[in-house]
């Protein structure tokens, strides 16, 4: 079975070895983040749909799983925001109910917890990780983008309310930009929340790969350990770290110029990166990715953390970067 829905499994920072699903279609969000490592937002909406029916992604989940193989989460993450997906509830119900081995985690940016029915349905997961960057309108607009009916407040307040019926892991992801939320007001501001929403812990993180605006720069470690001090370490709140040695053995088997391709349609990365990701070897990599960019489908772009590989963008795509 050729899949749409699943990635992976690859070795994620914060996760472990996770198997990812994408419940909506490339790029759908109610955000378009300066810093997304997806690029730009295509359709932008708080418009729950029906994107893809929820049989072809439990049929996908049943195949990979069928031999059990060793997971440390099944994430509901992808290229956009899994919560505007009305399959949500179903598969987060249907994957407890036939896999309760396995952690299932939902990686959102939290914009969608204002609506009672999706806190609701995220309930059975075991972790829930939604993203905060400030508490402040004009900054949230600046880093996000958001849809136009968003405000931050109301987001927040969905969190907490979140925070209140919630029996699972909650984690907070804060993107740190430098100069833009790590002012002493936002970082103030950011504490408040915080205590509010009651987080299990809090994972500072910052750019890693080619943002969607150019102007974002990533955050010194001096710099996050500053935010760290200012939000108090008593709040669990750590810097998201390098990520774990890969076991190919773990992996679960696929083509090796497709699980590439399918990693690079998620995010862009270095040779070493999908060396990590995939378990391949690093020569076995390089020559892939030869092959890839003589045909066209893969494009380089030379950043502070060494060469980015990614799928390369239409004509009309590259002149929005």
């Amino acid at each position: 079975m050729r899949r749409k829905h699943i990635f992976g499994p690859v070795l994620s920072r914060r996760l472990g070895l996770s198997l990812g699903v994408d419940l909506i279609p490339f790029k759908t969000c109610s955000y378009d983040c300066a810093y997304c490592e997806c690029g730009h937002t295509t359709e932008e909406t708080i418009t729950r749909q029906d994107f893809f029916p929820a049989f072809e992604v439990m049929a996908e989940l049943r195949e990979v799983l069928a031999s059990r193989p060793r997971l440390d989460s099944i994430t509901l993450a992808g290229s956009g925001e899994p919560t505007l997906a009305r399959s949500l509830g179903p598969i987060i119900a249907w994957v407890k109910r036939e896999y309760p081995e396995y952690t299932l985690s939902v990686l959102t940016n939290g914009s969608l917890l204002t609506d009672r029915n999706v806190r609701e349905e995220l309930l059975p997961a075991d972790r829930v990780i939604p993203t905060l960057t400030t508490t402040n309108q004009q900054t949230f607009e600046r880093i996000h983008n958001p849809h136009p009916s968003l405000r931050i407040d109301e987001i927040i307040r969905g969190m907490e309310q979140f925070r209140a019926i919630y029996k699972g892991a909650l984690w907070l992801e804060v993107f740190i930009i430098p100069g833009l939320n790590t002012t002493d007001a936002e970082l103030a501001g950011l504490k408040d929340a915080i205590c509010r929403i009651n987080p299990d812990n809090v994972q500072l993180n910052t750019l890693d790969r080619p943002p969607a605006e150019c102007w974002v720069e990533a955050a010194s470690n001096a710099e996050l350990e500053r935010v760290i001090q200012a939000l108090g370490r008593t709040r669990g709140v750590g810097i998201t770290g390098p990520r774990p040695p890969a076991s190919a053995a773990a992996q679960v088997e696929t083509g090796a110029t497709d699980l590439i391709r399918a990693t690079l349609n998620r995010r862009p990365s270095t040779v070493e990166d999908l060396v990590r990701t995939t378990g391949l070897a690093g020569g076995e990599v390089a020559k892939i990715l030869g092959t890839l960019e003589r045909a066209g489908e893969v494009c380089s772009k030379r950043m502070a953390r060494g060469v980015f590989y990614m799928i390369c963008q239409e004509p009309d795509d590259q002149e929005r970067l």
